[in-house]
């Protein structure tokens, strides 16, 4: 058996710990990539893995994804991230909350929880009777704070207006042809601000209904899942799972430009150049995907210094995606380079790893 510090997700992760609790049945792994800026924050992924490998990969790759995410934003935040390993039942109780709360309040503050895939605000509410090391809880209307899935789409939807601007020399959306792999909280999200400005939308989610749902909704179209990255389209948005854009999920795309929410969407980092060699634009993932993170980090931070904290700021700070996100274009374009590339190296530097 290969230990996980030798596989190629590793990169040097400050800190990883298996948490299990016998008595409630929790099994978790909470990895901390980089503190250089500022306590480990990433969300907790609750999910059944058919094998627990990939359960410690994902822990690894989106950790490593948080140290980059938070300091491409801008935030005085390292990266984290923890994955509850749930039964093929997909179990999730109380008690687990719970013990998990303690595992997190256990690592003195060097870890910041918040939810992801297969938790919820309530879920952090449980975890949070156990450790004041958790952010994205409810708050005050008007406060920074809470569900970081509409923030995640805003984030999106500024994303790729500028890769629109970028790739095609549009500054409308009116009529831009748009597949959306994804309809829950960001793609959904995003698909509706993308509608207001015209857009033409095709959708496709896990849940067929809920596709179906938001097109009639936007007037858009649904096709099945297996369809969407083979859509003819201007622009590609991945808003699910990760490691879609492997090499026969990028042989059928028929897109110009790739930009969505997901994380991870590359399967390895070489499949960023597999792009950039297609003359299809890439959003890294990580940057155009970052309002979620800004509002809860933001929410948590006035929190630990005892100050309200308008939601203004967190919309301000979104709205720097874009300028981030042509930087990174520009560097691409000047040096023949791929985007990711560019991105981690610059990435790499602020956290004292360049």
């Amino acid at each position: 058996m290969s230990a996980f510090w030798t596989e190629p997700d590793w990169d040097e992760h400050e800190r990883v710990e298996v948490v299990h609790d016998r008595a409630s049945g929790l099994t978790a792994i909470i990895a901390l990539h980089s503190t250089h800026l500022g306590p480990g924050a990433g969300g907790t992924r609750f999910w059944h893995y058919p094998d627990p490998a990939m359960g410690m990969r994902d822990a690894l790759r989106l950790s490593r994804g948080m140290s980059f995410k938070n300091a491409m934003a801008g935030l005085p935040m390292g990266g984290g991230k923890a994955v509850v390993l749930l039964d093929r039942k997909g179990t999730k109780t109380q008690a687990m909350l719970h013990a998990f709360g303690d595992a997190v309040e256990a690592m003195g503050g060097r870890y910041v929880t918040a939810e992801d895939v297969g938790a919820s605000v309530a879920d952090m509410q449980e975890v949070a009777t156990r450790t004041q090391h958790v952010c994205g809880l409810p708050v005050n209307e008007g406060d920074a704070g809470g569900d970081p899935g509409p923030f995640t789409a805003m984030g999106i939807y500024h994303g790729i207006k500028a890769a629109v601007a970028h790739k095609m020399g549009k500054d409308s959306m009116q009529g831009v042809r748009v597949a959306i792999q994804g309809c829950g909280s960001v793609g959904g999200g995003t698909a509706r601000l993308l509608a207001k400005d015209g857009a033409r939308l095709v959708l496709a989610d896990i849940d067929a209904e809920r596709a179906k749902a938001l097109a009639s909704e936007v007037g858009g179209e649904a096709v099945a899942v297996d369809q969407i990255m083979g859509t003819a389209c201007d622009v590609f948005s991945p808003n699910a799972l990760g490691a879609v854009l492997d090499d026969a999920g990028i042989a059928q795309l028929d897109c110009s430009i790739v930009a969505g929410g997901a994380n991870n969407q590359l399967a390895r980092p070489e499949h960023g150049r597999v792009l950039h060699e297609r003359g299809i634009l890439y959003a890294p993932d990580y940057v155009i995907n970052a309002g979620g993170i800004i509002n809860v980090s933001l929410e948590y931070l006035c929190r630990q210094h005892g100050e309200p904290c308008d939601i203004n700021e967190v919309r301000k700070r979104i709205a720097q995606i874009p300028g981030r996100l042509q930087s990174i274009w520009d560097k691409s374009d000047a040096d023949a380079r791929p985007s990711n590339e560019v991105a981690d190296a610059m990435a790499m530097e602020l956290i004292g790893r360049g």
